[in-house]
Protein backbone atom coordinates (compact mmCIF):
# COMPACT_ATOMS: atom_id res chain seq x y z
CA UNK A 1 0.00 0.00 0.00
CA UNK A 2 1.25 3.49 -0.83
CA UNK A 3 2.04 5.99 1.91
CA UNK A 4 -0.22 8.93 2.72
CA UNK A 5 2.62 11.34 1.86
CA UNK A 6 5.91 10.60 0.17
CA UNK A 7 8.35 13.38 -0.67
CA UNK A 8 11.55 12.74 -2.60
CA UNK A 9 14.41 15.17 -3.30
CA UNK A 10 12.16 18.21 -2.88
CA UNK A 11 13.91 21.50 -3.63
CA UNK A 12 12.43 24.98 -3.51
CA UNK A 13 13.73 28.49 -3.94
CA UNK A 14 12.67 32.11 -4.29
CA UNK A 15 14.92 33.76 -6.84
CA UNK A 16 18.51 32.94 -5.87
CA UNK A 17 17.56 31.91 -2.33
CA UNK A 18 17.44 28.12 -2.00
CA UNK A 19 15.23 27.11 0.93
CA UNK A 20 14.55 23.39 0.51
CA UNK A 21 17.71 21.55 -0.48
CA UNK A 22 16.67 18.00 -1.30
CA UNK A 23 14.13 16.97 1.32
CA UNK A 24 12.91 13.38 1.77
CA UNK A 25 9.92 12.47 3.93
CA UNK A 26 7.54 9.50 4.18
CA UNK A 27 4.37 9.57 6.29
CA UNK A 28 2.32 6.34 6.34
CA UNK A 29 -1.44 6.32 6.63
CA UNK A 30 -2.60 6.19 10.24
CA UNK A 31 0.44 7.97 11.69
CA UNK A 32 1.16 11.39 13.16
CA UNK A 33 4.61 12.77 12.32
CA UNK A 34 6.13 15.93 13.78
CA UNK A 35 8.63 18.14 11.97
CA UNK A 36 10.73 20.24 14.33
CA UNK A 37 13.42 22.77 13.54
CA UNK A 38 14.72 26.26 14.24
CA UNK A 39 13.52 29.43 12.56
CA UNK A 40 14.58 29.56 8.94
CA UNK A 41 14.98 25.82 8.52
CA UNK A 42 12.29 25.64 5.81
CA UNK A 43 9.43 24.05 7.77
CA UNK A 44 6.70 26.44 6.66
CA UNK A 45 8.16 26.54 3.15
CA UNK A 46 7.66 22.78 2.97
CA UNK A 47 3.94 23.12 3.74
CA UNK A 48 3.49 25.95 1.24
CA UNK A 49 5.35 24.13 -1.53
CA UNK A 50 3.31 20.98 -0.99
CA UNK A 51 0.13 23.05 -1.20
CA UNK A 52 1.28 24.68 -4.47
CA UNK A 53 2.12 28.27 -3.50
CA UNK A 54 3.31 29.76 -6.82
CA UNK A 55 5.85 32.10 -5.22
CA UNK A 56 8.30 29.17 -5.01
CA UNK A 57 10.23 27.49 -7.81
CA UNK A 58 10.11 23.82 -6.88
CA UNK A 59 11.34 20.47 -8.16
CA UNK A 60 11.25 16.90 -6.95
CA UNK A 61 8.40 14.52 -6.21
CA UNK A 62 5.50 14.59 -3.76
CA UNK A 63 2.71 12.01 -3.80
CA UNK A 64 -0.57 11.75 -1.90
CA UNK A 65 -1.68 8.13 -1.66
CA UNK A 66 0.66 7.34 -4.53
CA UNK A 67 -0.61 10.15 -6.79
CA UNK A 68 1.95 12.74 -7.92
CA UNK A 69 0.80 16.28 -7.05
CA UNK A 70 3.70 18.53 -8.06
CA UNK A 71 2.15 19.43 -11.42
CA UNK A 72 -1.31 20.01 -9.95
CA UNK A 73 -2.96 23.34 -9.20
CA UNK A 74 -3.84 24.23 -5.59
CA UNK A 75 -7.48 23.15 -5.95
CA UNK A 76 -6.43 19.88 -7.61
CA UNK A 77 -4.09 19.14 -4.69
CA UNK A 78 -6.94 19.75 -2.26
CA UNK A 79 -9.20 17.38 -4.22
CA UNK A 80 -6.38 14.81 -4.24
CA UNK A 81 -6.62 14.82 -0.44
CA UNK A 82 -4.19 17.47 0.85
CA UNK A 83 -5.21 19.86 3.64
CA UNK A 84 -3.11 22.64 5.16
CA UNK A 85 -3.88 24.39 8.45
CA UNK A 86 -2.02 27.69 8.49
CA UNK A 87 0.17 29.20 11.18
CA UNK A 88 -1.67 32.48 10.65
CA UNK A 89 -5.22 31.61 9.53
CA UNK A 90 -6.58 33.99 6.91
CA UNK A 91 -9.60 36.20 7.57
CA UNK A 92 -12.28 35.97 4.88
CA UNK A 93 -14.78 38.84 5.29
CA UNK A 94 -18.23 38.16 3.85
CA UNK A 95 -17.82 34.37 3.79
CA UNK A 96 -19.14 32.35 6.74
CA UNK A 97 -17.91 28.96 7.89
CA UNK A 98 -21.20 27.47 6.71
CA UNK A 99 -20.68 29.08 3.27
CA UNK A 100 -17.25 27.49 3.12
CA UNK A 101 -18.38 24.02 4.15
CA UNK A 102 -21.32 24.19 1.71
CA UNK A 103 -18.83 24.81 -1.11
CA UNK A 104 -16.77 21.87 0.14
CA UNK A 105 -19.88 19.68 0.01
CA UNK A 106 -20.64 20.79 -3.55
CA UNK A 107 -17.11 19.84 -4.65
CA UNK A 108 -17.50 16.32 -3.17
CA UNK A 109 -21.09 15.32 -4.07
CA UNK A 110 -20.47 11.59 -3.59
CA UNK A 111 -19.23 12.01 0.01
CA UNK A 112 -22.06 10.48 2.04
CA UNK A 113 -20.38 11.16 5.37
CA UNK A 114 -19.97 14.91 4.90
CA UNK A 115 -22.98 16.04 6.94
CA UNK A 116 -22.20 13.60 9.74
CA UNK A 117 -18.62 14.91 10.00
CA UNK A 118 -19.87 18.51 9.99
CA UNK A 119 -22.17 17.86 12.93
CA UNK A 120 -19.56 15.85 14.84
CA UNK A 121 -16.79 18.44 14.38
CA UNK A 122 -19.14 21.31 15.25
CA UNK A 123 -20.26 19.65 18.48
CA UNK A 124 -16.78 18.55 19.51
CA UNK A 125 -15.26 22.02 19.08
CA UNK A 126 -18.30 24.09 20.10
CA UNK A 127 -18.49 25.77 16.69
CA UNK A 128 -22.26 26.41 16.56
CA UNK A 129 -21.93 30.10 17.45
CA UNK A 130 -19.13 30.63 14.92
CA UNK A 131 -20.61 28.97 11.84
CA UNK A 132 -22.66 32.00 10.77
CA UNK A 133 -19.77 34.40 11.31
CA UNK A 134 -17.24 35.45 8.69
CA UNK A 135 -14.29 33.06 8.58
CA UNK A 136 -11.73 34.04 11.25
CA UNK A 137 -12.90 37.69 11.41
CA UNK A 138 -12.62 39.19 14.91
CA UNK A 139 -11.65 35.84 16.41
CA UNK A 140 -8.91 35.27 18.97
CA UNK A 141 -5.85 33.20 18.08
CA UNK A 142 -7.28 30.16 19.82
CA UNK A 143 -10.65 30.56 18.10
CA UNK A 144 -8.97 30.77 14.71
CA UNK A 145 -7.05 27.54 15.35
CA UNK A 146 -10.30 25.92 16.49
CA UNK A 147 -11.87 27.01 13.20
CA UNK A 148 -8.98 25.38 11.30
CA UNK A 149 -9.47 22.14 13.21
CA UNK A 150 -13.19 22.25 12.46
CA UNK A 151 -12.51 22.51 8.72
CA UNK A 152 -10.00 19.66 8.97
CA UNK A 153 -12.60 17.48 10.68
CA UNK A 154 -15.14 18.25 7.96
CA UNK A 155 -12.78 17.90 4.99
CA UNK A 156 -11.69 14.28 5.57
CA UNK A 157 -8.35 14.59 3.67
CA UNK A 158 -5.72 11.93 3.11
CA UNK A 159 -2.91 14.16 4.38
CA UNK A 160 -3.14 17.05 6.86
CA UNK A 161 -0.24 19.50 7.14
CA UNK A 162 -0.63 21.43 10.40
CA UNK A 163 1.75 24.39 10.34
CA UNK A 164 2.53 25.78 13.82
CA UNK A 165 -0.99 25.04 15.06
CA UNK A 166 0.20 25.63 18.64
CA UNK A 167 1.52 29.12 17.87
CA UNK A 168 0.09 31.79 20.16
CA UNK A 169 -2.15 29.42 22.11
CA UNK A 170 -2.56 29.15 25.86
CA UNK A 171 -2.15 25.75 27.47
CA UNK A 172 -5.87 24.90 27.44
CA UNK A 173 -6.14 25.70 23.73
CA UNK A 174 -3.03 23.60 23.00
CA UNK A 175 -4.64 20.63 24.76
CA UNK A 176 -7.87 21.15 22.81
CA UNK A 177 -6.10 21.24 19.45
CA UNK A 178 -4.01 18.20 20.35
CA UNK A 179 -7.14 16.29 21.37
CA UNK A 180 -8.76 17.15 18.03
CA UNK A 181 -5.71 15.92 16.12
CA UNK A 182 -5.74 12.66 18.08
CA UNK A 183 -9.47 12.22 17.44
CA UNK A 184 -8.84 12.39 13.69
CA UNK A 185 -6.15 9.71 13.71
CA UNK A 186 -7.19 6.79 11.54
CA UNK A 187 -6.16 4.41 8.75
CA UNK A 188 -7.12 6.82 5.98
CA UNK A 189 -5.16 9.87 7.16
CA UNK A 190 -1.52 10.85 7.59
CA UNK A 191 -0.84 13.91 9.76
CA UNK A 192 2.22 16.18 9.73
CA UNK A 193 2.56 18.58 12.67
CA UNK A 194 5.11 21.35 12.10
CA UNK A 195 6.33 23.00 15.30
CA UNK A 196 9.26 24.72 17.01
CA UNK A 197 8.53 23.34 20.45
CA UNK A 198 7.71 20.04 22.10
CA UNK A 199 4.79 21.52 24.08
CA UNK A 200 1.99 20.24 21.85
CA UNK A 201 3.66 16.81 21.62
CA UNK A 202 3.03 16.33 25.35
CA UNK A 203 -0.67 16.02 24.55
CA UNK A 204 -0.55 13.84 21.45
CA UNK A 205 1.28 10.68 20.41
CA UNK A 206 3.71 11.40 17.58
CA UNK A 207 4.74 8.18 15.86
CA UNK A 208 7.87 9.76 14.43
CA UNK A 209 9.76 13.03 14.77
CA UNK A 210 11.89 14.60 12.04
CA UNK A 211 14.48 17.29 12.69
CA UNK A 212 14.73 19.78 9.86
CA UNK A 213 17.77 22.05 9.41
CA UNK A 214 19.03 23.81 6.31
CA UNK A 215 16.08 22.83 4.14
CA UNK A 216 16.20 19.09 4.66
CA UNK A 217 15.51 16.39 7.25
CA UNK A 218 18.75 15.65 9.13
CA UNK A 219 17.43 13.15 11.68
CA UNK A 220 14.32 11.01 12.20
CA UNK A 221 13.32 8.92 15.18
CA UNK A 222 10.89 8.39 18.02
CA UNK A 223 9.39 10.69 20.68
CA UNK A 224 12.69 10.79 22.55
CA UNK A 225 13.97 13.30 19.99
CA UNK A 226 11.52 15.93 21.27
CA UNK A 227 12.89 15.50 24.78
CA UNK A 228 16.46 15.86 23.52
CA UNK A 229 15.59 19.05 21.65
CA UNK A 230 13.82 20.44 24.71
CA UNK A 231 17.01 19.93 26.70
CA UNK A 232 19.71 20.75 24.14
CA UNK A 233 18.09 22.83 21.39
CA UNK A 234 19.10 22.84 17.73
CA UNK A 235 22.64 24.23 17.98
CA UNK A 236 24.45 20.93 17.37
CA UNK A 237 22.37 20.24 14.27
CA UNK A 238 22.95 23.77 12.94
CA UNK A 239 26.70 23.50 13.45
CA UNK A 240 26.79 20.11 11.70
CA UNK A 241 24.73 21.43 8.76
CA UNK A 242 27.00 24.47 8.42
CA UNK A 243 30.09 22.27 8.41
Amino acid sequence: MSSALEVRDLKASIGDLEILTGLDLVVPFGEVHAIMGPNGSGKSTLSHVLMGNPVYEASGSATIGGVEIMDMTVDERARAGLFEAFQYPTEVPGVTLDDLTEEMAISTPSDDGFEQRTVAASERLGMERFRERAVNVNLSGGEKKRSEMYLLGVANPKVAILDEIDSGLDIDAVREVADMVESLRGPGLGIVVITHYSRILRYMSADRIHVMVGGRVVRSGGPEIAEELEADGYTAYQVAAAG
